[in-house]
């Protein structure tokens, strides 16, 4: 949710809603065989020993503070609610890719340690109410916007966390591995995913009905705001008529508040140049400010996995994302799995349709996603060998499936059921000093472990 356009430039030229067009449809795809991939992984930081209580926005500027000395491969950044976002640089394989970004977590977890902070894999904080930690005006205008929705704006802002697999966007022609049919997949297989990593069943303390609240949070945003386009042949021109149609969160200003229109259109600013004419610069965070479940940034941002548990948990959802994408059999399989869900659509972009919903709410308790889960994850496996995955990372996706998708379960069931046990304690922790065995793995067997460098372009917001 961190934005790299952190503030005004000197004046630029004003674009036209001709050169906007012209610019959303030159940059949202760029095709090519898919060769490069990444993911950007978001944590709750919370006490190690105590995560139910609040950590202090002293303790964690000075944990920030140490954490800018450290020489990492990805780009670290905080979220508005103090939640850290690693994201890699684009990779050239999956295990450069878990290579990379685990060094990374392994560094950042030995700084935070020393001040007896962690990092929490969960979709989003089941004790804490959104407390913002950023104050910039660019958050202010975020926050006075999301607002006129309701709370869930300032829940995604503060309390919700991610794993987003970033994939190139694919051919230019068509087929498997064609941009059209990627498009499209994203967006059927994506409920999927929601319902096999749901991991966010809780929000003060108690269950909210849903086993992804971060995915219910997304979707009370609204459509302008957290919707995707309507799925058809040509995704540049849906994707570029959606930018151009958006609300525009906020004007930015060089000095004092931005201002925050209501229900001005990106569209409409192009034609009334009110209160100042819009630039290339405008546009460009204009995008960032938009929060789709597939977001087209050149390469396709995978936005809709929650957080996951435990160190490495992470690694999973990635692995099993590059497999039904990047391997045309997989692709394949994946594809004709998931047609017959396109019905339950209604033709409603995502995810604010019945399929999503139903995910989101239900996970793989519903039959027809567990069935499609099962086809998916064995898929994946066969696939993960021949993309270079090693041993650790083909048994932590098996494991996953023996522990979860066989049994149409996923990360919240185990949240409920600890609470229903009574636990107190906190699902994805452990006491510092733990073993960092994979949390899905079975008793023995060892975690996802590898070498190497990095994965997707960064995009600073979340």
């Amino acid at each position: 949710m961190s934005d790299s356009a952190s503030g005004c430039m000197e004046p630029r030229p004003a674009v036209t809603e001709a050169e906007v067009e012209a610019l959303v449809r030159g940059i949202c795809f760029k095709t090519g065989p898919p060769r490069r991939l990444g993911v950007e992984v978001e944590w709750l930081v919370h006490e190690l020993r105590a995560p139910q209580l609040p950590v202090t926005s002293e303790r964690l500027e000075a944990a920030y503070a140490a954490l800018r000395t450290v020489p990492l491969n990805s780009a670290l950044t905080v979220e508005p609610g103090g939640q850290l976002e690693l994201s890699s640089q684009p990779a050239a394989s999956l295990m450069e890719c878990v290579g990379t970004v685990r060094a990374d977590l392994d560094a950042v977890r030995a700084v935070l340690r020393e001040d007896g902070l962690g990092l929490v894999g969960l979709g989003h904080d089941p004790w804490h109410t959104p407390r913002r930690f950023l104050r910039e005006p660019r958050y202010d205008a975020m926050e006075a916007c999301l607002d006129r929705t309701g709370p869930a704006g300032r829940a995604m802002m503060c309390t919700s966390a991610s794993v987003q697999v970033c994939l190139d966007a694919g051919y230019e022609e068509p087929g498997t591995l064609g941009h059209v049919r990627r498009w499209w997949l994203a967006h059927q297989l994506g409920a999927v995913l929601v319902a096999a990593f749901a991991n966010s069943p809780l929000a003060g303390h108690r269950p909210t009905g849903w086993l992804s609240t971060r995915q219910l949070r997304w979707a009370q945003i609204g459509t302008g705001r957290a919707g995707g386009p309507v799925l058809n042949a040509d995704p540049r021109g849906a994707w570029t008529r959606h930018v151009l149609d958006a609300p525009v969160m906020c004007i930015r200003q060089d000095s004092g508040p931005w201002d925050v229109p209501d229900g001005l259109t990106f569209r409409e600013w192009t034609r009334s140049g009110v209160p100042r004419a819009p630039t290339r610069e405008d546009l460009d965070y204009h995008v960032t400010t938009l929060f789709p479940p597939v977001r087209p940034r050149g390469h396709l941002e995978l936005r809709m996995i929650d957080a996951q548990p435990g160190d490495h948990g992470w690694i999973v959802p990635l692995a099993v994302a590059t497999a039904l994408f990047d391997d045309p059999e997989a692709s394949e399989t994946a594809y004709r799995a998931v047609k017959p869900l396109a019905e339950r659509t209604h033709g409603m972009p995502a995810p604010h349709n019945p399929l999503w919903r139903d995910a989101a709410r239900g996970g793989l308790a519903d039959p027809e996603l567990r069935e499609v889960a099962a086809l998916c994850f064995s898929a994946a496996l066969r696939a993960l060998p021949g993309l270079g995955a090693t041993t650790e990372v083909v048994d932590a996706v098996a494991a996953y499936q023996d522990r979860y998708v066989a049994r149409g379960r996923c990360p919240a069931d185990d949240l409920l059921d600890a609470r229903r046990a009574g636990a107190d304690g906190t699902p994805g922790t452990r006491p510092a000093g733990a073993s960092g065995t994979h949390p899905h793995s079975a008793p023995g067997a060892p975690g996802p472990h590898a070498r190497g460098a990095q994965p997707h372009g960064k995009d600073t917001s979340s």
